[in-house]
């Protein structure tokens, strides 16, 4: 009776919240704490691979009822440090692991697993209203370190640029200071403005850019919605201005992209095993295509 009561509890407080992805982590939480008896497979990790997390574990547990997945964000770091400390299967990461993860999982007894399971565009996002609609690296990485402070700089209006950075636990922020800041230069220190608002999501990132006409951000290529605008980025004056899409990214063409990974504790085993079949089948694959990223396996 207590476990019904907490349920209806968390749909009550979900519906009062009226987030959808809150909703779902409050019905999951309890659900998987008034069904003992079914496998519950831990997952946490990357916030840009979340949405595709939820999605991959919402059809599966539809096909595996006997089985319950728990799938939390936080950050690329966050689920490397939870699959390190023991209290997750799997961590998402939208970054590969650091030497020095390696380093401290070997200590604890992890051996960590990785494996890549969709491919992804970073889209650099602007508010719909900003002129500016392409921009090349050398630019971007002016606007980020600070370099660059206003948008008439590079071709838009008289304006202040307000520079919007995921945090540095998010394997997102690591991709683009590396690839981007760093034009992926071992030597390079280069790193984001001082005056850099850090944000604990992508969602958060989409929100700010879409009331704010002087904002500029990064994020997954899932996260595009009409509130934001996408910049075509180009590697330099000489090459072409590429937009963040599907095919852009499948055909190389696109310069900011990357892969989207899991890692586990050694080769994955028995439910752990089953799930990830799952994401790299067909089906698995074609939920990355609905999801917006870009499946590796056709």
């Amino acid at each position: 009776m207590l476990k019904k009561r907490l349920l209806a509890l968390a749909v009550l407080v979900a519906l009062a919240i009226g987030s959808q992805t809150t909703a779902r982590w409050l019905v999951a939480a309890v659900s998987a704490f008034a069904a003992p008896g079914r496998n519950t497979i831990q997952i946490k990790g990357s916030d840009t691979m979340v949405n595709l997390g939820q999605a991959w574990a919402e059809k599966y547990m539809e096909k595996n009822p006997a089985e319950f997945i728990a799938v939390t964000g936080g950050g690329s770091g966050t689920g490397i440090s939870s699959l390190i400390s023991g209290t997750c299967d799997i961590a998402m990461s939208s970054r590969n692991i650091k030497d020095k993860e390696i380093t401290l999982a070997n200590k604890k007894g992890i051996d960590p697993y990785e494996i890549r399971v969709a491919l992804d565009g970073l889209a650099v996002v602007v508010n719909p209203a900003n002129p500016v609609g392409k921009l090349t690296f050398d630019q971007l990485a002016g606007i980020f370190t600070g370099k660059i402070s206003n948008w008439k700089e590079v071709g838009g209006n008289d304006g202040k640029i307000v520079i919007l950075s995921r945090e540095i636990n998010s394997g997102t922020h690591v991709y683009f200071k590396e690839h981007v800041l760093r034009k992926n230069d071992p030597a390079s220190k280069e790193e984001f403005a001082p005056s850099a608002l850090l944000l604990s999501s992508s969602q958060a990132i989409a929100d700010e850019v879409a009331q704010n006409t002087g904002a500029i951000g990064y994020y997954g290529m899932g996260y595009i919605s009409d509130k934001q605008k996408p910049v075509m980025v180009a590697k330099d004056e000489k090459s072409e201005y590429e937009a963040p899409t599907i095919e852009n990214v499948v055909n190389g063409k696109y310069p900011i992209s990357r892969p989207l990974l899991i890692y586990t504790n050694g080769q994955p085993q028995e439910s752990v095993k089953k799930f990830i079949d799952f994401c790299l089948s067909k089906e698995g694959q074609e939920i990355v295509l609905a999801t917006d990223f870009v499946p590796i396996n056709k």
